[in-house]
């Protein structure tokens, strides 16, 4: 079965990956592109993508896979993984970021984005949203932090050969961000991002003959923004942070991040990646979609189509590791996770690290792509005593999350329950005693709810609660993720022997339901 954001015999549809997938980055090898987006907290980090015609992406896998390269220990929120910037040069690829929880700055690279990348190299220049820009056999090193600033490095080692030297400071706006250099026609061409990733930013640009400046300000700066969109008419908000690549065509396009208000125009899908094309005359000055802003529905030209395999929406736990979709928290005990251990399940063992900590609970997620969509898996706890439980949970943040868990009471009686976790408020919906260890547990989310539903048989589902969506956005909370769907074991017993074996797990978009 294929699967196309292609919409009819001109254009296509936005975003081009859903879900949380902020701060996209862009290269090109041939006729193949690759792009790269930031991760935060979750492991592995640095999803990979690889497409054939910038619309049409599909998961390839990860570039920071062991925790060598990503140390994530008990780091904070919307911290780790920061915006990465990915580059091809000389036949390997580099991608660079900032984990802002150790170390700063780095970047890691590999002749097979698919595969394994190098431990990573560290680069002693301060600021985030790094960027490389490699030309005569230099590498030049860009990143923010007083201003736009620029070295250049041994990109063998990592070591500066020249001081950092600030070179713009943008046109005004606050947080002059995700910088980017591009040659072309002689000029050095400097985009950036301001105004912070919410609904005034934007994506100004500059330009000068020497890559050091002065680099001269675009008269009609910003080239891109929605600040001015209403978004009851236009559901893109908050565009910014961008990336542009030149395809096998000679066309230009730019790759960037916006998010999709749902309800009371709160976000929980997170940053999503969208697509642009770009008009780039010689000599001249670069015009994103004609105005600077962009649509659900793309009707331009594009590159032509070449729809990819469908993603897994289902899962039945045969594989001997989780698949490219699943992260866990922060660095994982894999001790508390086994897919042999049981063939055909995932087992995970109750910790008493709960999903309210800053740490790394068992758990094992995949992101929330749809507004609408349902998710299913079939759960049996065992080994359980009181202060056991397992289930699924909606996932946000520590302090903002739903769970849906079977538990065993102290008379040993099995309760299923839904618990809404939003601050200090933590509040039980529902609960009903149910007859055995094995249950089927459904989450149906829309534009404003989440609704549970649990069967004993798999057939017939039967209503437990619903609660609004805006508690896990994050306009409500903050931070810079989105909302996971989650299998999850915890205890407050802290030498349990409880486990949980979830047989399948089924995500379906809401127009596959």
């Amino acid at each position: 079965m294929e699967f196309s954001h292609y919409s009819n015999a001109q254009g296509y549809k936005n975003p081009v990956i859903s879900g949380f997938h902020p701060d996209p980055s862009v290269c090109r090898v041939g006729d193949d592109y690759y792009l790269v987006t930031s991760s935060f907290e979750y492991f592995p980090g640095v999803p990979v993508f690889h497409s054939k015609d910038l619309i049409n992406w599909e998961k390839i896998g990860h570039c920071l896979t062991r925790p060598s390269q990503l140390k994530l220990d008990k780091c904070s929120p919307s911290s780790g993984i920061y915006a990465p910037t990915l580059r091809y040069y000389e036949g390997r690829f580099y991608m660079v970021t900032t984990n802002v929880s150790g170390g700063g700055n780095f970047y890691v690279s590999t002749d097979n984005p698919a595969g394994e990348w190098s431990e990573p190299i560290f680069v002693e220049q301060a600021g985030i949203d790094p960027t490389l820009y490699f030309e005569d056999n230099k590498c030049y090193f860009v990143s923010n932090g007083q201003g736009i600033t620029i070295s250049e490095i041994d990109i063998k080692t990592g070591k500066k050969l020249t001081e950092g030297r600030i070179v713009w400071n943008g046109t005004g706006g606050r947080y002059p961000e995700a910088p980017h250099i591009y040659k072309k026609d002689g000029w050095y061409y400097l985009l950036i991002s301001e105004g912070g990733t919410e609904y005034g930013h934007k994506m100004t640009i500059a330009r000068s003959k020497s890559i050091y400046g002065p680099y001269q300000s675009n008269p009609s700066n910003p080239i891109m923004t929605h600040m001015n969109e209403n978004a009851q008419s236009n559901p893109i908000q908050g565009t910014g942070h961008g990336d542009f690549i030149q395809a096998h065509d000679g066309s230009w396009w730019t790759v960037f991040l916006g998010f999709r208000p749902q309800s009371l125009l709160h976000h929980v899908l997170g940053r999503e990646t969208f697509l642009a094309p770009v008009r780039w005359d010689a000599n001249a000055w670069p015009v994103i979609n004609g105005n600077g802003t962009v649509n659900i529905d793309m009707n331009v030209p594009t590159l032509p189509l070449k729809p990819v395999k469908q993603q897994a929406l289902a899962t039945d736990f045969d594989e001997a590791k989780l698949g490219v979709d699943w992260n866990y928290l922060r660095n994982p005990y894999m001790k508390n996770y086994s897919l042999t251990e049981k063939k055909g399940s995932l087992r995970l063992k109750a910790s008493p690290v709960s999903l309210d900590d800053a740490d790394s609970p068992t758990f094992a997620g995949r992101r929330q792509e749809h507004m609408d969509f349902s998710s299913t898996t079939v759960l049996s706890l065992n080994d359980a005593t009181e202060g056991d439980e397992a289930g699924m949970t909606i996932y946000y943040s520590p302090q903002a999350h739903y769970d849906f868990f079977l538990k065993k009471s102290k008379e040993g009686k099995r309760k299923l329950q839904v618990r809404y976790h939003m601050g200090v408020l933590n509040h039980i919906a529902n609960e009903i005693e149910i007859p055995s260890d094995k249950i089927y547990l459904k989450v149906k989310g829309d534009k404003d709810f989440y609704s549970f539903y649990y069967s004993l048989d798999g057939k017939k589902f039967n209503f437990l609660s619903k609660v609004n969506v805006w508690y896990l956005s994050s306009e409500t909370n903050g931070g810079f993720t989105g909302v996971y769907i989650g299998l999850y074991a915890a205890s407050q017993n802290k030498n349990t022997k409880a486990f949980a074996d979830f047989d399948k797990f089924i995500y379906k978009p809401g127009d596959l339901d």
